[in-house]
């Protein structure tokens, strides 16, 4: 086989893929994209080697519950540059040096859930919309949410970003239909 018949194959594997080329952290971390274009930063934090070529640094782990990575050119988020992000759950967010989270939660009009012994979170819904999801047919709930919080594990820093989640919605009552007979006879309560 000649290196021509496979120079298109070898470039089409070199490529960077749509996915990762359209990575927009900003934009993921300000609440500015949906729940797709954050699924798909998923396998690409899954394998170092392809967050490295997106210029994601895997860090050592300082915290059990996030994985936190250092960009290869600072981003602008929130109006505060920063080279650090880390990655909880559903969650992305950048780490940002402030101390003091409460001005920047006040700037992004959220709600405070909690502000003692040095811990602090603040919040605010920006989405929740019903979908459905195209390959089950399951009636889901969208939700993103814009969030400021503190962590042990970085004093003097704040962590600013944002939640992309699919729910379930919430269990209807059962049907009267559905529901059991009432027992009734000699041995039923309040006869």
């Amino acid at each position: 086989m000649s290196l021509r018949c496979c120079l298109p194959l070898l470039c089409a594997l070199a490529a960077p893929s749509a996915v990762a080329s359209s990575l927009d952290l900003p934009a993921l971390i300000e609440c500015r994209q949906g729940m797709a274009e954050y699924a798909a930063l998923a396998p690409l934090l899954a394998d170092p080697l392809k967050a490295v070529a997106q210029g994601l640094q895997p860090l050592p782990q300082g915290n059990q519950f996030m994985s936190e990575y250092r960009l290869a050119q600072p981003i602008s988020v929130f109006g505060t540059v920063t080279e650090r992000v880390a990655v909880a759950g559903a969650s992305i967010m950048a780490v940002l040096d402030q101390a003091d989270p409460r001005p920047l939660a006040k700037q992004l009009e959220l709600e405070t859930g909690y502000d003692q012994d040095g811990k602090f979170m603040a919040g605010r819904e920006l989405v929740s919309r019903d979908m459905t999801d195209p390959k089950t047919g399951e009636a889901q709930i969208e939700s993103i949410i814009l969030s400021v919080s503190t962590v042990a594990s970085h004093p003097g820093k704040t962590l600013a970003g944002c939640t992309y989640s699919l729910d379930l919605p919430e269990e209807e009552a059962p049907r009267p239909e559905l529901a059991p007979p009432p027992i009734t006879g000699p041995g039923s309560v309040g006869h």
